[in-house]
């Protein structure tokens, strides 16, 4: 658990100790590349109309998962927020007045730091895709691309037109 931040914890906020060892692995599959060298530079939330365009940048071993990918206007993107503390359960935002628990709010602070975004897909070349709508530090891992919610593969295939 060595790419976990450490930032210190403001006040009323509580850490708690992380277990031992992992309980699931997971691979990253790629990475995120946005213009935001920082955590502070970053959108709260990502504007998937105006919003900066980025790259998905997919291992090569994962080409063959992109088919049929570009049908899709939308995608979600699961990624992992790697400089997120992991270890906090009360927090204190900044629009409230005291604390409160980590999973009643939407703060990258979580035991397991996965982020989704629903991103407008612009286009795919090879394994890199252009999108606009996400949130991220440049050079985020990826974890998984699904369709939006809600869109089926026979929803977009010409089979089913």
């Amino acid at each position: 658990m060595t790419d976990m931040q450490t930032d210190p914890l403001r006040p009323h906020e509580e850490s708690v100790a992380l277990p031992d060892r992992f309980d699931a692995g997971l691979w990253f599959i790629g990475r995120i590349r946005t213009p935001w060298t920082s955590r502070a530079e970053c959108p709260k939330r990502g504007d998937a109309e105006s919003g900066p365009a980025c790259r998905i940048e997919l291992d090569p071993r994962w080409t063959a998962a992109l088919e049929g990918v570009a049908r899709h206007e939308k995608v979600q993107v699961l990624y992992w927020m790697h400089l997120s503390r992991r270890d906090a359960v009360r927090q204190n935002p900044h629009c409230a007045d005291g604390s409160i628990g980590t999973f009643a709010i939407r703060s990258p602070l979580r035991p397991n730091p996965i982020a989704s975004s629903v991103v407008r897909l612009m286009g795919v070349e090879g394994t890199i895709l252009t999108v606009r709508g996400l949130d991220c530090v440049d050079g985020t891992p990826l974890i998984d691309l699904k369709p939006e919610f809600g869109a089926l593969w026979c929803d977009t295939s010409p089979q089913s037109r």
